[in-house]
C-alpha cells in the first residue's frame, strides 16, 4: 500500500469523527462537508512523516478550519446587520439533503445548535472539543492560541451560556415545560381539542413586523383562532427552551434560527404568545437549553 493510500484509508477511518465535530462546531452540514474536504486537502498536502498521533492531527486541524469560518461568519454578520439571523437551506447546497441535514439537527438537539450559534467562535470551539467530544485543554489550547487556564474559562463561560439559569423558581419551570410541551404535542398532531384545553379562551397572539405572513394581522385573538393556527403550523421545527430564564419556544429549521415563542402561562392555561423573529430582538435574547 502506497502512503497516499495508507492516508486515504486512514482518513475515511476518521471521516464521520470530523463530520461530527464540524457540524457542532459549524450547525451547517454543508459547510461541515467543506471543512472536511478541506481537511483531507491540508492532509494529502502535509508531511505526516513526524505525526503520531493522526487522529489528533486532523482533530486539530478539522477545529481550526471551523474555528476561521466560524470567525469568517462573525465578520459577514457584522457587516451586514440588517439581514436575517439566520435562514433555512432551501436548496440543495453542494448536493446536501435538506432532509438528511434535518434529521442531523434533531439528533443533535435544535436548542443546543441555536444556543451554540450565540456563542463567540473561540467559546463554541472550547465548548464543544471539550464537552462534546473529551478533548483535554491543554491540546485545545493552541488551537485558540490561549493558555490551558484561559481555554477552560472559555469552555466554563460557554457551558454557562447553554446551560442557563432559569429566573423563575424552579417548580414553575416545570409547569410551563410540562405546558409548552403539551402544546408542540398538540401542534404536531393535529389534535384541536387538546390546544383548546390549553389555551386561556381569551389568548392572544401577537406577531412582530418580521414573522408576521402576508395578510395575517399583527394580533390574533381567540382559542379556537389560535389553535387551527397552530395545527396549520405543524411545530415540525420547534423545541422548548429557555428564553430570558423562562420555558419558552426556539423554531429553527435544519438548526437555523427563525423565529421565538414567548409564553405566558396562568393557572395553567396559555393566556399569551409573543412571536419575535426580528433579528435585533433575537439577537438581545439570553437562550439557554432545557435539560
Amino acid at each position: 500500500m502506497s502512503e497516499n493510500d495508507w492516508l486515504s484509508e486512514r482518513f475515511e477511518q476518521n471521516r464521520s469523527h470530523l463530520r461530527a465535530v464540524a457540524y457542532r462546531m459549524l450547525g451547517s452540514l454543508s459547510e461541515a462537508e467543506d471543512a472536511v474536504q478541506e481537511a483531507w486537502l491540508r492532509l494529502s498536502r502535509s508531511d505526516t512523516s513526524g505525526v503520531q498521533n493522526l487522529d489528533g492531527w486532523l482533530t486539530t486541524v478539522i477545529a481550526r478550519l471551523c474555528l476561521d469560518m466560524l470567525r469568517s461568519r462573525k465578520s459577514r454578520r457584522e457587516e451586514a446587520k440588517d439581514a436575517p439571523v439566520s435562514k433555512p437551506i432551501a436548496s440543495r447546497e453542494a448536493g446536501i439533503d435538506p432532509e438528511n441535514e434535518a434529521l442531523l439537527a434533531d439528533s443533535v438537539g435544535l436548542a443546543l445548535l441555536v444556543v451554540l450559534e450565540t456563542l463567540a467562535p473561540t467559546e463554541r470551539l472550547a465548548f464543544v472539543l471539550h464537552d462534546i467530544f473529551d478533548m483535554p485543554f491543554d491540546e485545545i489550547a493552541p488551537i485558540v492560541e490561549r493558555s490551558p487556564e484561559a481555554t477552560r474559562q472559555l469552555a466554563s463561560r460557554a457551558r454557562r451560556r447553554v446551560q442557563g439559569t432559569p429566573t423563575v423558581p424552579s417548580a414553575d419551570v416545570t409547569r410551563q415545560r410540562e405546558v409548552i410541551d403539551a402544546f408542540l404535542a398538540a401542534s404536531r398532531g393535529g389534535d384541536f381539542d387538546a390546544l383548546l384545553a390549553l389555551l386561556d379562551p381569551d389568548v392572544v397572539l401577537r406577531i412582530d413586523g418580521a414573522a408576521m405572513p402576508s395578510g395575517v394581522a399583527a394580533e390574533l385573538r381567540g382559542a379556537p383562532i389560535i389553535a387551527n393556527r397552530a395545527v396549520k403550523g405543524g411545530a415540525r421545527a420547534a423545541q422548548p427552551v429557555l428564553v430570558n430564564g423562562a420555558v419558552g419556544v426556539v423554531v429553527a429549521p435544519l438548526g437555523r434560527l427563525m423565529m421565538i415563542l414567548n409564553f405566558t402561562i396562568k393557572s395553567g392555561k396559555i393566556v399569551e404568545i409573543e412571536a419575535v423573529a426580528d433579528p435585533e430582538r433575537l439577537s438581545r435574547l439570553d437562550l439557554a437549553v432545557l435539560d
